[in-house]
């Protein structure tokens, strides 16, 4: 209830689209879904609705996958899709509190376009989702997972995960696991302490991941 209640203070007051698709830099965003099972202190949607040249990124409603294709393929006959570096799920929520639909959007892309396709995750999926296979992921060229902190008391601290104490370990667990499939690498914010960013490092490097500060 917690994350739903955030999501409908930060939604006030802010305008509502339909954006599934934008652009930043050289690559393409895909956004999916408003829903997400954290409410981190500093994630961007606490202050803006908009991304890049998009006036919002708050969804009306969660787009079907028909839709979802249809952006897409209109996207790829315009010839963006042509010039940009790669097609990143990344929007104002989690990606994978629609797991299935990421793996088979990636496998429509991969149909139509040979483009690297990336997920960024905060990398709880199998806390949303029990069920999800794993082996799925293999789909997907790279997957980034948000780790953001050095301990499982810093991740609650400053990710406020609904899963509570056992979040922190699920995502070390993931990144460990995903690797069997793709490639993996952790992310954290630029705004860590310096030890804090320290630690992050050592524990990416004992689970054989790179880590990049964003």
């Amino acid at each position: 209830m917690k994350n739903e209640f955030h999501e409908s203070i930060c939604a006030e007051g802010m305008s509502k689209s339909m954006t599934i698709f934008y652009t930043l830099g050289d690559n393409i965003y895909t956004n999916i879904t408003n829903r997400c099972p954290c409410d981190c202190i500093f994630c961007i949607r606490k202050i803006t609705d908009n991304m890049g040249e998009e006036k919002s990124l708050w969804l009306e409603r969660e787009p079907t996958l028909d839709e979802i294709k249809a952006a897409f393929d209109e996207k790829n006959l315009s010839g963006e899709i042509e010039q940009i570096n790669e097609i990143v799920f990344c929007g104002f929520g989690e990606p994978m509190e629609r797991a299935d639909d990421v793996i088979k959007i990636t496998q429509y892309i991969k149909k139509c376009v040979a483009k690297k396709v990336r997920l960024n995750t905060n990398g709880l999926v199998r806390l949303i989702n029990p069920g999800f296979d794993m082996s799925s992921l293999a789909a997907l060229d790279a997957v980034s997972v948000s780790l953001n902190a050095d301990t499982a008391d810093e991740y609650l601290r400053v990710t406020r995960p609904k899963f509570g104490a056992a979040a922190y370990d699920e995502v070390l667990r993931f990144a460990k696991d995903a690797k069997e499939f793709t490639d993996v690498s952790f992310s954290i914010v630029g705004i860590l302490e310096q030890y804090r960013v320290q630690n992050c490092r050592d524990i990416s490097k004992s689970l054989g991941v790179s880590l990049r500060i964003r």
